[in-house]
């Protein structure tokens, strides 16, 4: 199955799901914590204080590869860090911009075009000629790096990257350059607390932070690592909403964006050109 296949039928499934909803009238949440990170909160409200546009956004989600044996292959994982860890910096940009436009003109400005690519970066033969391997490099038939750019409807741009190539722990990152202001997300690591042990066993077996090869050396370690990335936030609205018989922060048109967004970078990546978006 070519990737545009899989992109038809990728979105025939979730506009099932979408009308599914609408009309029987549930209210569906979309599970992306970035969109519920405190940093990511205050960067919404810096947006409203602010009022400028967001012309570039920058975000990543990147680590030293997934540990699940099933991720390895596209028959039980359907891609590695384009669908997996990119869908979260993907969903949060496409947010950020959904976001601008509700505010500015009570619309949301959506993704016009995708530009991307992959790559399996640990099947290159220096790295399989080296006899220790700190990456997870296991990988069968999926990418292990994944960088997509997204042109918005208002003609302005973000860039994400994933990957499976990187060293040093968990990397959830997002910048925003505004018309007026620049904002810098480090949902992880962040500096709320930095330690140091020349020796890790120093720290015995108490939970640093998710992904690090070694506890040793200089380290930043969540005091709350749920609460920062935005999960328990993220369940809150969840239940509020069906409360108050109300749209999610992260909803529908969300899930649906990033689902559309997340294949047209595959099928891109395939044909090598730009994909344009329906809208």
């Amino acid at each position: 199955m070519t990737r545009r296949q899989m992109m038809v039928e990728a979105m025939k499934n979730a506009d099932a799901v979408a009308d599914a909803c609408r009309r029987n009238q549930t209210i569906f949440g979309y599970a992306e914590n970035f969109v519920y990170a405190p940093p990511v909160a205050k960067l919404r409200r810096l947006m409203d204080a602010g009022g400028g546009t967001l012309l570039d956004l920058r975000a990543e989600e990147s680590h030293s590869g997934s540990h699940a044996s099933y991720s390895r292959r596209w028959a039980t994982a359907g891609g590695a860090p384009c669908c997996g860890w990119a869908r979260t910096p993907i969903g949060a940009v496409i947010h950020l911009k959904h976001y601008e436009g509700l505010r500015k003109k009570g619309t949301p400005i959506r993704v016009k075009s995708v530009i991307a690519d992959v790559g399996q970066l640990t099947k290159v033969p220096r790295f399989q000629a080296e006899n220790r391997k700190w990456l997870v490099h296991s990988w069968e038939d999926v990418e292990d790096w994944s960088a997509a750019l997204l042109t918005f409807e208002d003609g302005t741009k973000a860039a994400v990257m994933s990957t499976d190539v990187s060293l040093g722990g968990v990397k959830n990152l997002l910048t925003a350059y505004m018309s007026n202001a620049v904002v810098q997300v480090n949902i992880n690591p962040n500096t709320s607390l930095q330690v140091y042990a020349p020796d890790g066993a120093i720290w015995g077996d108490e939970y640093i932070t998710e992904k690090v090869e070694t506890k040793g050396g200089w380290q930043f370690p969540s005091p709350d690592e749920d609460w920062m990335r935005g999960y328990p936030q993220e369940m809150e609205d969840f239940v509020d909403a069906v409360r108050e018989a109300r749209e999610p922060l992260s909803g529908l048109l969300l899930a649906h964006e990033t689902v559309e967004v997340i294949y047209a970078g595959y099928v891109s990546a395939e044909e090598g050109r730009r994909v344009e978006l329906k809208r």
